[in-house]
């Protein structure tokens, strides 16, 4: 058995994600495809804490420092999980990783875009033996892409079906992939629909000085009331008024920004607070499917803010009547899907096939993305 191995460290920061997958054929889309396992290395609060403070106000020391740490880190949990898996090395074609992304700036006019994720790939391949491929989002944004998401691309080989579906992602921040019915001529789209649990996340771990790092279950939502006025705070954000191609990260739905939102709002309750950031995320995504450009059979949910109740029937009524249910109905686990498809994209790179998917990104052309380095 020969393994292709993804690795992922998303906006939510939670962890590192590791997926090892068989993928048969040789043809652009696999021909058959296994998920051999899924691990999570869960952050401690101290590394995400580290991650956040290089996002919000990061030295070159700093930048440098996380980027040596974070790929001993991926190095390491890509070795684990291939040591309890029986995988020797050997056995890897290629680990595809695709880092923690601590900045990025979509291209706007006039300026052109950038991206910069941290997990040194020289680091990954000294701790694995393994041949690495990584930097997957710079050749689309050097094409004037928006360099994101790059999940479209994967969503669009492996999830096509006989309905129009929408794969809708929740994770830091929200993206969803539009698929038309297999055999339809009419193009995809994707996109970032702006924050998932990220702003959830952080304001739960700071109102609870550290002693909650998410709203499990939507506990603290479902007791709480949306303030509309703050609410409409975030809803002004020109974001969401942008047609597609977009993409968006922490750069812009920030730390600190959170943090000044809080103060303005420190009247509410932690309940009440957590509730408005659930209806943020809900009504947003819900808002952005009005740029979907035909009509949609049902929604799949994945990523980390698909396992909250509370957001997720929030959304289903929103959408309402059109189906939500969650994307492991479909074959593929909702927590290990980013991972899974950074094994593709390692994949795809090997073969040189293009994986930017300029529908969803905006990119002048298809190119073929990732780095490699040797092992």
């Amino acid at each position: 058995m020969r393994v292709w191995v993804g690795v992922m460290s998303g906006t939510s920061l939670d962890g590192i994600d590791v997926a090892l997958v068989e993928l048969e054929g040789a043809e652009e889309r696999p021909a058959a495809w296994r998920l051999v396992a899924f691990r999570t290395e869960a952050y401690d609060s101290g590394m995400r804490d580290r991650i956040r403070g290089v996002i919000d106000a990061g030295s070159a020391e700093a930048l440098s420092g996380l980027d040596f740490e974070l790929g001993a880190r991926i190095g390491a949990a890509v070795r684990r999980t291939l040591e309890a898996s029986s995988i020797p090395p050997d056995r890897v074609e290629a680990i595809g990783s695709h880092g923690q992304t601590v900045w990025h700036r979509p291209p706007e006019p006039g300026r052109p875009g950038a991206t910069l994720q941290l997990g040194q790939a020289a680091v990954i391949a000294e701790e694995t033996s393994c041949l690495v491929v990584s930097d997957f989002r710079v050749r689309d944004m050097a094409a004037g892409g928006e360099g994101a998401p790059l999940t479209a691309y994967t969503d669009w080989l492996l999830l096509r079906g006989p309905e129009a579906r929408a794969i809708q992602n929740i994770g830091g921040m929200a993206n969803v992939t539009a698929l038309p019915a297999e055999g339809s001529e009419t193009v995809p789209q994707a996109f970032d629909t702006g924050p998932g649990v990220a702003l959830l996340d952080g304001a739960v771990e700071r109102l609870t000085a550290g002693s909650l790092s998410f709203d499990r279950d939507g506990e603290l939502a479902a007791r709480g009331t949306v303030s509309e006025p703050a609410l409409a705070e975030w809803l002004s954000d020109p974001f969401f008024d942008r047609s597609p191609p977009k993409s968006t990260g922490r750069e812009r739905f920030s730390q600190p920004r959170l943090v000044q939102w809080l103060a303005r709002h420190d009247d509410l309750s932690v309940e009440d607070l957590a509730a408005t950031l659930t209806e943020l995320t809900a009504r947003t995504i819900a808002d952005a499917y009005r740029w979907i450009e035909f009509g949609l059979d049902a929604c799949y949910l994945c990523g980390g803010g698909a396992r909250n109740p509370v957001l997720a029937g929030r959304l289903a009524q929103l959408l309402a009547p059109l189906p939500v249910r969650n994307v492991g109905v479909l074959g593929v686990d909702a927590d290990a899907r980013e991972a899974v498809a950074f094994a593709i994209l390692a994949r795809q790179h090997a073969l040189g096939f293009p994986a930017n998917a300029p529908w969803a990104t905006g990119a002048s052309g298809p190119r073929v993305l990732g780095v490699r380095t040797l092992a």
